[in-house]
């Protein structure tokens, strides 16, 4: 039931935010070597790769051909204007500002699900948006960056990039019921691939391959992107889809761990009270309540 948020769903927001947030840092080592363009597409066709595998361990069938045509518009939505979006800002921001931006995914799930008539725009919702706000400003600490054309510009490419995302997880969400999430998510990518196939072939020829852009690429492509889609695909089927997507408000927070764990870059006692912010902000979009009892397993 979209709502009821048992713990293991939370736990598994947690681990879906830990290695999202190290998309962010991928894609500032991928997009300005490769391009943007070839970036998206080869992640995409990875992904497919990695699906259609699984697909074929478990046995699973693709979905009919009279399912392609929507299959294709949450492709656009969730996979193919995001990854170009994120990546043309990468060329442009640090990876700190565009996980940030990201995080505005939820409000824009939130606000697209009342507005299709999926979820109750509540007063609980509304408030864990702003408080996530608040929680990633304090843990990303951004610092005063100059707003010339191409920072606003990138910027703008952040924001609608998460609000694609958000919108069409509400597809997602719809797609989850109708087919099975491996299916799904393997046919999405497909059909991301080949929307995206054209630019990957016009713009491969001025690629530079270097060995840390590959292991980015390979990385981004095989695990957040195929199989962690799938994982979020086979969670929305169980919570709703603004709930899946709060997971954005925590991946500042891991982006910094990352950071402060493989980088050496500084984590302070400063940053904990943005921790909380945004944890108590998935809880408010979740719905879930650690001192509750939670509703028998299905």
């Amino acid at each position: 039931m979209a709502g009821c948020m048992h713990t293991r769903h939370f736990l598994q927001l947690i681990a879906m935010s830990a290695l999202w947030g190290a998309s962010f840092p991928l894609l500032r080592i991928a997009s300005p070597a490769l391009g943007p363009w070839v970036v998206a597409g080869v992640r995409c066709i990875l992904a497919s790769l990695v699906l259609g595998l699984l697909m074929r361990l478990l046995r699973q069938h693709w979905p009919a051909r009279a399912a392609w045509p929507r299959l294709a518009v949450v492709a656009l939505l969730t996979v193919a204007a995001p990854f170009v979006l994120f990546n043309l800002a990468a060329l442009v921001l640090p990876a700190g500002y565009s996980a940030v931006l990201n995080a505005t995914a939820p409000l824009f799930g939130v606000l697209g699900a009342a507005l299709l008539g999926e979820e109750r725009l509540t007063t609980r919702r509304l408030l864990g948006c702003g408080v996530g706000f608040s929680g990633v400003a304090l843990l990303v600490q951004l610092g005063p960056i100059a707003a010339t054309w191409p920072v606003v510009l990138a910027a703008l490419a952040c924001t609608a990039g998460a609000a694609s995302y958000g919108i069409g997880a509400i597809l997602m969400k719809r797609a989850t019921q109708r087919h099975e999430p491996l299916a799904a998510s393997a046919a999405v990518h497909v059909a991301a691939a080949a929307m995206l196939a054209l630019p990957l072939a016009g713009t491969a020829s001025s690629a530079r391959v270097t060995p840390e852009a590959a292991v980015a690429l390979l990385v981004l492509g095989t695990f957040t992107s195929g199989f962690m889609y799938w994982i979020s695909m086979r969670l929305m089927r169980e919570i709703s889809a603004s709930a899946a997507t709060s997971a954005a408000f925590m991946i500042p927070f891991f982006g910094v761990t990352w950071g402060g764990l493989f980088l050496g870059e500084p984590v302070t006692a400063g940053m904990l009270p943005g921790c909380l912010l945004v944890l108590l902000a998935t809880a408010l979009v979740t719905g879930f309540n650690p001192f509750r009892a939670a509703p028998p397993e299905p």
